[in-house]
């Protein structure tokens, strides 16, 4: 009876891991769509929320003779985005997240696709690393590819 009740302690432990970990895979991934909603919305606040104070953005600029990286500051990405006009809608819509989870140090994946007003504008990759802190998950870097080809759905 004993050893049953053990085994059974033992089984409900190694089968909660895994929802403890989706948990947390659905907490990051709630960050980034959070981001893009803002974006969207062009919502200053709401895309700030989204970042750690310190936070690093990068942007990989291909060219012919090899790749620079691009800077920018989260103040500057999100006032550029509460002033874009009203009639401009920025919509990047993210085709998949791959996330993964190491205690409060998070990572994801995620290609994309950008759109303006409707009209496909470029695609990439978005590299996010998030750290988990007393607010919740936040984005401490991010860097991205663009490219007009080829893109995948």
């Amino acid at each position: 009876m004993k050893s049953k009740l053990i085994l059974l302690v033992l089984f409900s432990f190694l089968v909660g891991i895994p929802a403890f970990s989706q948990s947390e895979e659905e907490e990051v991934k709630a960050v980034i769509v959070s981001l893009f909603d803002g974006m969207r919305a062009k919502n200053a606040d709401q895309v700030s929320a989204a970042f750690t104070p310190e936070a690093i953005m990068n942007t990989v600029i291909a060219k012919p003779e090899g790749s620079e990286v691009g800077s920018n500051s989260v103040a500057d990405f999100a006032k550029r985005i509460s002033t874009t006009p009203a009639e401009t809608q920025l919509d990047e819509r993210i085709l998949d997240y791959q996330i993964k989870v190491d205690g409060t140090m998070a990572s994801a994946w995620t290609p994309y696709r950008f759109y303006v007003n409707g009209n496909f504008s470029h695609c990439g990759v978005n590299s996010f690393q998030l750290v988990k802190t007393a607010e919740g998950w936040k984005i401490v870097y991010i860097i991205d590819t663009r490219r007009k080809e080829p893109c995948t759905e």
